[in-house]
């Protein structure tokens, strides 16, 4: 359950944050401190929902680059 969580959350986070500042760098970066914040506090201790917040992360930027292009058409 926490692992398909981990592979959706933190690309909606970066969608979100994205759709709200319209830059795509402010939102990974936001969505990267909430992400530390959630492991310094203990909340994540396993690697691969570690790698699965990165690939969904990733996958999230990527996808905002394409929202925003579409955006500004």
């Amino acid at each position: 359950m926490w692992f398909l969580a981990a592979l959706i959350i933190p690309c909606l986070l970066v969608l979100l944050f994205t759709r709200v500042t319209y830059n795509r760098y402010i939102a990974l970066l936001l969505t990267i401190a909430l992400l530390v914040a959630s492991y310094v506090k203990g909340y994540t201790d396993e690697l691969h929902e570690i790698v699965a917040d990165i690939a969904s992360t990733i996958t999230g930027f990527l996808w905002a680059g394409r929202m925003l292009n579409n955006l500004k058409k």
